[in-house]
């Protein structure tokens, strides 16, 4: 029977923040819509794999992994469906 006491179990966590709070930079964009991001990472628990979650109200702006993190900023990608503006805000 193998050993498995050594493997970790992960699960993706997902990081909500309302639009309205969320402050960010443009790495890329479609049609004015901002499909990466980088972000100051305000909560060290946060992993790469992890989602973000921008929420306006209820409706979603964002939703994509986090694909990249470096000197407390992260990096998230949503090149289907982001609403986010592209730009630096």
């Amino acid at each position: 029977m193998p050993d498995n006491s050594n493997q970790q179990s992960k699960t993706s966590k997902t990081l909500v923040i309302d639009a309205n709070e969320f402050l960010y930079e443009t790495i890329d964009q479609a049609n004015g819509k901002a499909t990466v991001v980088k972000f100051k990472l305000e909560n060290p628990s946060v992993q790469v794999g992890d989602v973000l979650l921008i929420l306006q109200g209820t409706d979603i702006q964002f939703h994509g992994f986090i694909g990249k993190i470096e000197d407390d900023y992260a990096w998230a990608a949503d090149r289907q469906s982001s609403e986010l503006v592209a730009g630096v805000h």
